[in-house]
């Protein structure tokens, strides 16, 4: 009788605990614009607590701030907003209404596809890196892929290499995915194979004089858990040692110059950069892949999303490195071509000086320790309005802007060998 009353309140409880989604029932996000110093300062220190899910973080003086709560942390926030004098927009009204809608739209589109891979829809971490597979496959002149290690959570990690030159060719790495919930940057990065290898007679000058080493998601764990449970969920899904937190900002657990600035030591928080640098497998491996190629590395590019900015270092001071122009001027190229294709504006600037300072990132890495010399975070679509749940049909105008952007960075390592 015991077991049986025992078994009665488990299967309560369970009924009673949470669906995966439903805590995003009621959750709103809110846009501020700080006006001085101080709530700038306020709110760089309440992003370290686990409260409040900053879909975009302080960065300067008349820049908006967005800012996810949960139903129950609304009313604190507000209160919170108003002693420091901020007034606020809703920018979603109903957070878990606007991942229905992205779910629904999504799964509209691929019921539509006659593909396993396309650029219709978002697809899962299996569905792309078996579409690496497959390229292996069909174009062995073109594309080899190699296993390159395995997450926390056991999945396979990829690298694809793209290009008919020699090894010593000149090398760009570009990766995506590095925070879960960022899809357009997976769907992004994945367009720019399929570009290149669909039509490599094109682009023949630039795959016989580039190599590209190229990763799409390089969160995989945190990548499936934004299908499988928490649409919204960022950081990897290592365990922590502090029960119900789990995982690092994959962004801010490299190591160089880790934990100096716009990082947190609490593994509740969505910015924890980890119990110490490179504690992520994941972060680990693409290092690896990093180091691998460096000798002939002389780009380095991740992409994020949102907010349509073209990055440098660094991340973790104001001070820009001795070769900034140089950066900013290619930069400049780069999003000239990409805001020709659709009139999408981009702002470009050091990391720091137009986001936030944030330490630990891959960009400042890749730079820094990695000698990779133009080394650039990219922030895709859009500005806000859609935010994490960007709908598919803006996957193909991401990658044709997108694409536009890296032939000019491809292009600026070929100009030598013409001459």
């Amino acid at each position: 009788m015991k077991t049986l009353l025992v078994l009665a309140s488990f299967l309560l409880l369970a009924a009673a605990l949470p669906t995966p989604k439903s805590f995003l029932h009621g959750a709103q996000v809110f846009r501020v614009v700080p006006k001085t110093e101080g709530q700038i300062h306020y709110l760089s220190g309440l992003i370290k607590s686990d409260h409040y899910d900053f879909w975009t973080e302080p960065r300067a003086i008349g820049k908006p701030v967005d800012i996810m709560a949960k139903a129950f942390h609304i009313p604190q926030l507000k209160s919170t907003l108003l002693k420091l004098g901020l007034k606020y927009e809703i920018l979603v009204s109903n957070v878990a209404q606007q991942v229905e809608a992205l779910h629904m739209a999504n799964e509209k589109a691929r019921a539509k596809g006659t593909k396993a891979m396309d650029w219709t829809s978002y697809h899962t971490y299996d569905e792309i890196t078996e579409w690496l597979d497959s390229l292996a496959t069909d174009y062995p002149s073109l594309c080899t892929v190699e296993d390159v290690g395995t997450s926390y959570e056991g999945r396979t990690m990829k690298l694809l290499k793209l290009g008919t030159g020699p090894a010593t060719n000149p090398g760009i790495f570009i990766d995506g995915g590095i925070h879960a919930r960022e899809w357009i940057s997976p769907a992004t990065v994945t367009y720019i194979i399929n570009e290149f290898v669909q039509n490599s007679d094109t682009y023949a000058d630039i795959l016989a004089g580039v190599n590209f080493y190229i990763m799409p998601s390089i969160n995989p764990d945190g990548y499936a858990y934004t299908w499988s449970n928490d649409r919204l969920w960022r950081k990897t899904r290592s365990e922590t040692g502090t029960p119900g937190c789990r995982g690092a900002d994959p962004n801010r657990n490299w190591g160089f110059h880790w934990m100096e600035a716009g990082a947190s030591s609490n593994p509740c928080s969505d910015i924890f950069a980890g119990s110490v640098e490179f504690s992520e497998v994941e972060m680990q491996n693409v290092r690896d892949q990093i180091l691998k190629y460096q000798d002939t590395l002389v780009a380095y590019l991740t992409f994020h999303s949102y907010s349509q900015l073209w990055m440098y270092p660094w991340g973790y001071t104001t001070d820009l490195p001795s070769d900034w122009q140089e950066l900013d001027s290619l930069a400049q190229d780069a999003v000239s071509a990409l805001t020709g294709v659709h009139g999408t504006s981009y702002d470009i600037g050091s990391s720091t000086n137009i986001l936030y300072a944030a330490a630990g990132g891959s960009d400042d890495w890749a730079k820094g320790v990695g000698n990779v010399k133009y080394s650039y975070t990219i922030e895709l679509r859009d500005t806000g309005f859609w935010g994490f749940q960007l709908p598919p049909e803006q996957i193909i105008p991401t990658g044709e802007e997108t694409f536009e952007a890296l032939k000019v960075v491809a292009n600026f390592f070929l100009t030598p060998r013409k001459e």
